[in-house]
């Protein structure tokens, strides 16, 4: 026999812990959990393309699974999150990786993209903890995400100049990268 939770007395024991969490919050919060997933799925496409025997790009396919990593674990901190707030979990269908490769630094320049556009969707879900007078939930992203994104984004930014610089001036990169051994 299986046991089947009544839905009525699930609804009445988040009810009991909710407290100042409107349902505009928990709609965005349900988005963003869609969005880290969906990131997750891409960073993991390219991981193993990378992987690919024609790539060989142990170095990337390893930085890529990682962003998976942390994409992933960022989804399940906010389904945690909206737990203890009393919300309901709904998760959506995720799309197929988007990304056609070109290049590296093309590669680079799509994650970069997709950092920026989980950062946006992460300040409009602030925004509207914001409107919505939940200083919790602006505090918890503020802790755990915001400042998070924008190092993301400082860090793909500087793979992409190092990348036009083996493009153009490695010398330059290479001697960036010994700079510290001369010292």
């Amino acid at each position: 026999m299986k046991f089947l939770p009544n839905l009525q007395i699930l609804r009445r024991m988040s009810l009991l812990v909710r407290q100042n969490f409107h349902a505009e919050c928990e709609k965005e919060i349900n988005r963003q959990i869609n969005m880290e997933l969906n990131a997750s799925y891409e960073y993991m496409a390219l991981a193993y393309h990378f992987d690919r025997t024609d790539m060989a790009l142990p170095g990337l396919s390893k930085w890529c699974k990682k962003c998976c990593d942390e994409e992933k674990v960022h989804a399940e901190k906010l389904m945690t999150y909206l737990n203890k707030r009393g919300g309901t979990i709904v998760l959506s269908d995720i799309e197929k990786p988007k990304f056609v490769y070109e290049s590296v630094k093309k590669s680079m320049e799509y994650v970069l993209n997709l950092e920026k556009t989980v950062n946006q969707s992460l300040l409009q879900v602030h925004a509207v903890a914001t409107e919505n007078n939940d200083p919790n939930l602006c505090d918890f992203l503020e802790s755990e995400y915001l400042q998070e994104q924008v190092d993301a984004i400082k860090e793909i930014s500087d793979y992409i100049r190092q990348i036009e610089r083996c493009e153009k001036e490695l010398g330059v990169y290479v001697f960036d990268i010994n700079f510290d051994e001369k010292k």
